[in-house]
């Protein structure tokens, strides 16, 4: 153990307080010694599923008490929790594969240990996403983790316009988590929204023995998955977020100057604007009509 670590070392027993202990994302290999360190000197570790944990912790041949703490229950067991740590306990908190609280329960607990003046301990580790950006080729210098998107279609539709919008300010690689069901979904969104060159990297299985980067454009991607009999593994999903990108990235003229333009000149009304305007950018018709919407918003 290292001599300059605060919290522990061969002489004196852990530290009380709250430990966010990263753990393996596929590679058991990737656990630290320090992780393997607290989790067995700690009194208890609350894990998202206490049966996952439990097979890392048999592999490792730890013995230490689990506990139960995940997205429905987790506001209740820090009660718990905390009053353990106000008497001077050490409690672990685990997801099941990567850091807590990155799209994983953990935010609620540690807020509450800071209110109650608790020690909080992060244990760096496994991490799909910064994984995932430093592997891809994209631009690291500036990037907006985003995690889980909607899962309902025109929800998730609005979401990505909406970040289309901002990259307009900036370019930065925004990064995803998403499900094997949904991936070909979400590729075909990106490229609705942003247009088929975008480019992107789609990680699968990382760490794991079928890791995969498959990198190109958005379309290019997309007619991957899309070809394959089965896809299996979460994927971890980065998106180079150009400026001008967007349902306006054809022009700088406003969607709504253009419907008034194509009502004036054609003579006919805003539905038939509309059709024609997204028959003419390639985006649905829900789309262009949002970001109408949007502009009126803005100029009231």
């Amino acid at each position: 153990m290292n001599g300059d670590d605060p919290t522990h070392s061969e002489c004196a027993p852990l530290a009380p307080g709250l430990y966010l202990v990263a753990t393996p994302i596929g590679n058991l290999g990737d656990i630290t010694l320090r992780a393997l360190d607290v989790l067995k000197h700690v009194d208890r570790i609350a894990c998202e599923d206490t049966r996952q944990t439990q097979k890392l912790l048999n592999h490792f041949q730890i013995a230490t008490p689990t506990v139960s703490c995940h997205q429905h229950n987790e506001r209740q067991r820090a009660t718990e929790l905390i009053d353990a740590l106000k008497a001077g306990g050490r409690v672990a908190v685990v997801s099941d594969a990567g850091m807590p609280g990155i799209s994983d329960p953990g935010t609620w607990l540690t807020a509450a240990a800071i209110a109650a003046g608790v020690p909080v301990i992060p244990i760096p580790g496994a991490n799909a996403a910064l994984s995932a950006l430093v592997a891809s080729g994209l631009p690291t210098d500036e990037f907006h983790f985003i995690g889980f998107l909607p899962e309902k279609a025109g929800a998730r539709r609005t979401r990505l316009e909406n970040l289309a919008a901002e990259a307009r300010e900036s370019a930065h690689t925004l990064i995803f988590y998403e499900a094997p069901h949904r991936i070909v979904e979400t590729l075909a969104d990106l490229e609705a929204v942003w247009g088929a060159q975008l480019r992107v990297v789609a990680a699968r299985e990382l760490t794991k023995i079928h890791e995969e980067f498959l990198r190109g454009t958005v379309a290019e991607v997309r007619r991957e998955l899309a070809s394959r009999d089965r896809i299996r593994g979460e994927f971890t999903l980065l998106v180079e977020a150009l400026p001008s990108a967007g349902v306006q990235a054809s022009g700088t003229e406003k969607i709504a100057d253009r419907v008034a333009r194509l009502q004036t000149e054609a003579g006919i009304d805003e539905k038939e604007a509309l059709k024609r305007l997204a028959r003419e950018l390639g985006q649905s018709k829900s789309e262009i009509y949002r970001e109408l919407q949007r502009e009126r918003a803005k100029r009231r």
